[in-house]
């Protein structure tokens, strides 16, 4: 007979499909079983619509009667924009339910499980937590923090630079390598460069895969010197946001707000304030950000300590100089006990390139 445990791998690589189209809700999926048989399976596809326990409910329909449900997150116990699944459970004549992770939701934490003891249904919680927590890491801190995830991407060389010193920079990577960038920008919500990027390079900061999401553009830009031809300002292909200082070209402002730009101003006086920047994209529901910007930018929010994933991507090149640019710049930490150490690393190969991820330790 089927574990727990094999029956919550199925809910939770049921949930992974959805990535990148649930923000800012979590990852959530559901499988209910009785007599030994799957007879419901469901996932969340979108904020606002359904949660996963519902869709397992009404493809078991009759059948949950008297089974047990595999949900990789507690189930809501609270009116939002739907109803409560933990009721639905309760109505639907579940004898047990089987939990991955609690809920860190503040309306949620805990409560779901109350809800379903109180009602005489068997609970087990803690089936593949870990595996549960690190799928929801974007929702778990945006929902206890009101705060984006962010994480820190860049590709160098093996020796750390991101461009000649003539400031030649295509392409560093593989093909393959890119494509898994441009997978990575449709996962989040807002991707952010800083201006001198867009006035060297011009991106377009999209999701160019098949059925990609483009994300919300956030450049940095303390002084408004951003160009109004570029592609982020006129070519409609998703919103552009501007972080500024206080010092900004006012006559700017106007000329940029007409072609759509949404203008932020910080409290930096003459720098962008990248903390209130975190807030305010918290305040307008963006639960994670995607860094691609420059070592002057990437050095601002690493030595702010705001970073909380890293994604690097190394080619198998070495260009050496002494001036060619690195991913990180900036004046850097003085001594090396103050060194970000990255911790849970991992090194996959893609293409001829080699990707890592970590987490900067807390």
């Amino acid at each position: 007979m089927p574990s727990h445990e094999f029956y919550m791998d199925l809910a939770l690589s049921n949930a992974r499909t959805m990535k990148g189209q649930t923000d800012p809700n979590p990852l959530v999926g559901s499988v209910i079983v009785n007599h030994n048989r799957i007879v419901g399976v469901g996932t969340h596809l979108k904020a606002g619509e359904p949660h996963a326990e519902i869709h397992a409910l009404r493809m078991a329909g009759d059948q949950a009667r008297g089974g047990t449900i595999y949900v990789t997150l507690e189930p809501c116990s609270h009116f939002g924009r739907t109803g409560p699944c933990a009721q639905a459970i309760i109505d639907a004549g579940l004898k047990k339910v089987v939990i991955a992770a609690l809920d860190p939701n503040p309306l949620v934490s805990g409560n779901g499980v109350k809800m379903l003891e109180d009602a005489g249904i068997e609970v087990v919680s803690g089936i593949r937590e870990q595996e549960s927590l690190k799928m929801n890491e974007v929702f778990n801190k945006f929902i206890t923090t009101k705060r984006p995830f962010v994480t820190l991407k860049a590709a160098s060389t093996l020796d750390g630079k991101i461009a000649t010193h003539s400031l030649d920079s295509k392409w560093i990577t593989s093909e393959d390598a890119r494509r898994d960038v441009h997978e990575l920008r449709s996962e989040h919500m807002a991707i952010l460069v800083g201006v001198g990027t867009v006035i060297e390079d011009d991106p377009e900061l999209t999701a160019r895969i098949p059925n990609g999401r483009n994300p919300v553009r956030v450049i940095l830009d303390s002084s408004l010197r951003l160009p109004l031809d570029v592609k982020v300002v006129v070519d409609g292909a998703a919103e552009t946001w501007i972080f500024t200082s206080r010092t900004y070209d006012r006559s700017k402002k106007e000329q940029l707000e007409q072609a759509g730009i949404r203008i932020f101003e910080t409290s930096g006086e003459t720098r962008t304030d990248v903390n209130d920047l975190m807030r305010i994209l918290g305040e307008n529901g963006i639960s994670s950000l995607f860094i691609e910007g420059g070592g002057t930018v990437n050095s601002t929010f690493l030595e702010n300590r705001l970073i909380d994933k890293v994604v690097l991507y190394f080619a198998p090149k070495l260009v050496g100089g002494s001036n060619a640019p690195t991913f990180l710049e900036g004046r850097g930490f003085e001594l090396m006990k103050d060194a970000v150490d990255l911790v849970d690393g991992e090194f996959t190969k893609i293409g001829k390139d080699f990707k890592f991820t970590g987490y900067p330790e807390k």
